[in-house]
């Protein structure tokens, strides 16, 4: 227990320090996952599509957690907005281990189609990811602001305004990616890259 309270006294004293220190951890995880670093077993085809699905999965329940915490906040119940925000990030964490897996130790997918649809996923695509590069810091920023201050204390902190940026980009980042993730599978098919 005195471990974890230095921890969040820690955090709580320097959450941009925290907040730098998880995102670069995190961007290094998928960097080494798309640069062969990381040493992630080969995954067969039929594992690459499960993962495709389970991270879909995934991220529809974290949109969705997202959404219900934005309710909670908006009608003054910060206990369930907290629960369901850490939801949210708890199942973010879940993809990444999902994604890594699947990036490194599988194929991508290019999807079948060409003209205006391709150019629409080819932008819808371009930026969710563009999103989820440029939340993960706002994310991190918002749960560590949350998790080492008492909502008493948040009021003084600027949580709920990056926490507006963090839902903003990180849902529609989430929405995105589900709708492309629909074109790639189930609507237009693909081929292996």
């Amino acid at each position: 227990m005195a471990v974890a309270d230095s921890l969040q006294s820690r955090a709580r004293a320097r959450p941009r320090l925290v907040t730098a220190a998880v995102s670069v951890v995190g961007y290094a995880l998928v960097f080494g996952a798309f640069g062969g670093v990381l040493p992630l077993p080969d995954l067969s085809r039929e594992t690459v599509i499960i993962l495709g699905d389970a991270i879909a999965a995934v991220n529809s329940v974290a949109l969705l957690a997202i959404l219900v915490g934005v309710y909670f906040i908006k009608n003054g119940d910060v206990q369930k907005h907290r629960a369901a925000m850490l939801s949210a990030f708890a199942l973010i964490m879940a993809f990444l281990v999902l994604y890594i897996l699947k990036v490194g130790g599988g194929f991508e997918k290019e999807i079948v189609v060409e003209g205006f649809v391709w150019t629409a996923y080819i932008v819808m695509l371009a930026v969710h990811i563009l999103l989820s590069a440029v939340s993960v810091p706002v994310v991190v920023h918002a749960v560590v602001l949350g998790l080492t201050h008492s909502p008493a204390e948040l009021r003084e902190t600027i949580h709920a305004r990056v926490g507006r940026i963090a839902v903003a980009a990180w849902s529609l980042s989430l929405f995105l990616g589900l709708v492309t993730y629909v074109m790639l599978n189930h609507v237009y098919g693909w081929v292996p890259r």
